[in-house]
Protein backbone atom coordinates (compact mmCIF):
# COMPACT_ATOMS: atom_id res chain seq x y z
CA UNK A 1 0.00 0.00 0.00
CA UNK A 2 2.65 2.13 0.48
CA UNK A 3 4.08 2.22 -2.55
CA UNK A 4 0.69 3.21 -4.30
CA UNK A 5 0.74 6.31 -1.78
CA UNK A 6 3.98 7.04 -2.70
CA UNK A 7 3.55 6.42 -6.70
CA UNK A 8 -0.02 8.72 -6.36
CA UNK A 9 1.22 11.28 -4.02
CA UNK A 10 -0.96 10.24 -0.86
CA UNK A 11 0.22 10.95 2.25
CA UNK A 12 -0.03 10.74 5.77
CA UNK A 13 -1.70 13.47 8.67
CA UNK A 14 2.30 14.95 9.53
CA UNK A 15 3.48 14.71 5.67
CA UNK A 16 -0.10 16.82 4.75
CA UNK A 17 1.19 19.39 7.47
CA UNK A 18 4.78 19.62 6.89
CA UNK A 19 3.61 19.88 3.15
CA UNK A 20 1.48 23.03 3.78
CA UNK A 21 4.64 24.57 5.39
CA UNK A 22 6.66 23.96 3.00
CA UNK A 23 6.89 25.91 -0.77
CA UNK A 24 7.86 22.45 -2.24
CA UNK A 25 4.65 20.88 -1.79
CA UNK A 26 3.09 22.24 -4.81
CA UNK A 27 0.30 19.90 -6.23
CA UNK A 28 -0.50 19.54 -9.73
CA UNK A 29 -3.51 21.23 -10.48
CA UNK A 30 -6.09 18.39 -10.49
CA UNK A 31 -4.42 16.01 -8.74
CA UNK A 32 -3.16 14.39 -5.49
CA UNK A 33 0.18 14.28 -7.16
CA UNK A 34 2.74 16.88 -5.54
CA UNK A 35 6.11 18.36 -6.41
CA UNK A 36 8.68 15.91 -5.25
CA UNK A 37 12.30 17.96 -4.58
CA UNK A 38 14.08 14.32 -4.74
CA UNK A 39 12.08 12.71 -7.75
CA UNK A 40 14.48 13.83 -10.29
CA UNK A 41 17.63 12.09 -8.44
CA UNK A 42 15.68 9.32 -8.10
CA UNK A 43 14.85 9.37 -11.95
CA UNK A 44 18.71 9.57 -12.43
CA UNK A 45 19.65 6.91 -10.05
CA UNK A 46 16.93 4.62 -11.82
CA UNK A 47 18.80 5.59 -15.09
CA UNK A 48 22.34 4.56 -13.61
CA UNK A 49 20.88 1.10 -11.79
CA UNK A 50 19.44 0.30 -15.50
CA UNK A 51 22.13 0.64 -17.27
CA UNK A 52 23.95 -1.41 -15.05
CA UNK A 53 21.93 -3.76 -15.24
CA UNK A 54 21.88 -3.60 -19.13
CA UNK A 55 26.08 -4.16 -19.18
CA UNK A 56 25.18 -7.29 -16.73
CA UNK A 57 22.84 -8.54 -19.24
CA UNK A 58 24.91 -7.76 -21.75
CA UNK A 59 28.43 -9.17 -20.54
CA UNK A 60 26.78 -12.37 -19.02
CA UNK A 61 25.65 -12.74 -22.81
CA UNK A 62 29.15 -12.36 -24.03
CA UNK A 63 30.11 -14.65 -21.75
CA UNK A 64 27.88 -17.46 -23.67
CA UNK A 65 25.97 -17.82 -19.83
CA UNK A 66 22.66 -17.92 -20.57
CA UNK A 67 21.09 -18.66 -17.48
CA UNK A 68 23.34 -15.58 -15.80
CA UNK A 69 21.52 -13.63 -18.99
CA UNK A 70 17.85 -14.37 -18.33
CA UNK A 71 18.49 -13.76 -14.50
CA UNK A 72 19.82 -10.10 -15.46
CA UNK A 73 17.53 -9.57 -18.20
CA UNK A 74 14.51 -10.28 -16.00
CA UNK A 75 15.93 -7.99 -12.88
CA UNK A 76 16.01 -5.32 -15.63
CA UNK A 77 12.33 -5.74 -17.01
CA UNK A 78 11.34 -5.52 -12.98
CA UNK A 79 13.41 -2.32 -12.78
CA UNK A 80 12.44 -0.54 -16.20
CA UNK A 81 8.96 -1.03 -15.33
CA UNK A 82 9.28 0.43 -12.13
CA UNK A 83 11.12 3.00 -13.41
CA UNK A 84 8.31 3.60 -16.29
CA UNK A 85 5.55 3.29 -13.75
CA UNK A 86 7.14 6.15 -11.43
CA UNK A 87 8.07 8.56 -14.84
CA UNK A 88 4.61 8.09 -15.92
CA UNK A 89 2.52 9.34 -12.84
CA UNK A 90 5.12 11.56 -10.78
CA UNK A 91 6.41 13.33 -13.66
CA UNK A 92 4.66 13.22 -16.60
CA UNK A 93 1.34 13.90 -15.24
CA UNK A 94 2.83 16.62 -12.75
CA UNK A 95 4.44 18.27 -15.46
CA UNK A 96 1.41 18.01 -18.27
CA UNK A 97 -1.11 19.11 -15.69
CA UNK A 98 1.53 22.16 -14.16
CA UNK A 99 2.84 23.12 -17.91
CA UNK A 100 -0.89 23.19 -19.60
CA UNK A 101 -2.12 26.01 -18.97
CA UNK A 102 1.30 28.38 -18.59
CA UNK A 103 3.42 27.13 -21.22
CA UNK A 104 2.28 25.27 -24.14
CA UNK A 105 5.67 24.56 -26.28
CA UNK A 106 6.66 22.67 -23.33
CA UNK A 107 3.69 21.30 -22.11
CA UNK A 108 3.81 20.04 -26.10
CA UNK A 109 7.12 18.62 -25.63
CA UNK A 110 6.20 17.17 -23.03
CA UNK A 111 3.29 14.86 -24.09
CA UNK A 112 5.46 14.58 -27.17
CA UNK A 113 7.96 12.70 -25.29
CA UNK A 114 5.54 10.65 -23.16
CA UNK A 115 4.09 9.61 -26.24
CA UNK A 116 7.40 8.48 -27.50
CA UNK A 117 8.07 7.03 -24.43
CA UNK A 118 4.90 4.54 -24.38
CA UNK A 119 6.00 3.60 -27.89
CA UNK A 120 9.56 2.60 -26.35
CA UNK A 121 7.74 0.64 -23.31
CA UNK A 122 5.73 -1.30 -26.12
CA UNK A 123 9.37 -2.03 -27.88
CA UNK A 124 11.02 -2.82 -24.62
CA UNK A 125 8.21 -5.00 -23.08
CA UNK A 126 8.00 -6.82 -26.49
CA UNK A 127 12.20 -7.52 -26.58
CA UNK A 128 11.20 -8.93 -22.73
CA UNK A 129 8.68 -11.20 -23.83
CA UNK A 130 10.39 -12.71 -26.70
CA UNK A 131 13.52 -13.08 -24.93
CA UNK A 132 12.56 -14.21 -20.95
CA UNK A 133 13.02 -17.52 -21.89
CA UNK A 134 16.33 -17.49 -23.55
CA UNK A 135 17.95 -19.64 -20.98
CA UNK A 136 15.77 -22.56 -22.09
CA UNK A 137 15.44 -21.90 -25.78
CA UNK A 138 19.27 -21.25 -26.89
CA UNK A 139 18.30 -21.11 -30.28
CA UNK A 140 17.16 -17.11 -29.17
CA UNK A 141 20.79 -16.68 -28.97
CA UNK A 142 20.41 -15.88 -32.29
CA UNK A 143 18.94 -12.50 -32.73
CA UNK A 144 19.48 -11.43 -29.35
CA UNK A 145 22.83 -9.52 -29.71
CA UNK A 146 21.39 -7.54 -32.62
CA UNK A 147 18.12 -6.96 -30.58
CA UNK A 148 19.85 -6.15 -27.19
CA UNK A 149 22.23 -3.88 -29.21
CA UNK A 150 18.91 -1.98 -30.30
CA UNK A 151 17.10 -1.76 -27.41
CA UNK A 152 20.65 -0.13 -25.99
CA UNK A 153 20.87 2.06 -28.05
CA UNK A 154 17.56 3.43 -27.26
CA UNK A 155 17.83 3.20 -23.96
CA UNK A 156 21.14 5.70 -23.73
CA UNK A 157 19.84 8.00 -26.00
CA UNK A 158 16.31 8.63 -24.65
CA UNK A 159 17.99 8.62 -20.79
CA UNK A 160 20.45 11.54 -22.48
CA UNK A 161 17.31 13.52 -23.76
CA UNK A 162 15.51 13.29 -20.63
CA UNK A 163 17.89 14.43 -18.88
CA UNK A 164 18.80 16.93 -20.44
CA UNK A 165 15.89 18.28 -21.83
CA UNK A 166 12.60 17.06 -19.50
CA UNK A 167 13.76 16.85 -16.35
CA UNK A 168 14.78 20.69 -15.85
CA UNK A 169 10.99 21.29 -16.49
CA UNK A 170 10.31 20.03 -13.66
CA UNK A 171 9.91 22.30 -10.82
CA UNK A 172 6.91 23.14 -7.87
CA UNK A 173 3.50 25.14 -8.92
CA UNK A 174 4.37 28.79 -7.86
Amino acid sequence: MWLFDFLFGRKNKQDETEGRRSANSGQAPGTQIFYSPDLISQLKEDHQRLLKIFGQVKDSFARNDLEATAEYLEEFRSEILAHLLTENVRFYVYLERTLRREDQENFNLVRHFRHEMDEIGKSVLDFFSKYQSIARKPRLALSFGKDLKDVGAILVERIRREEETLYPLYMPVS
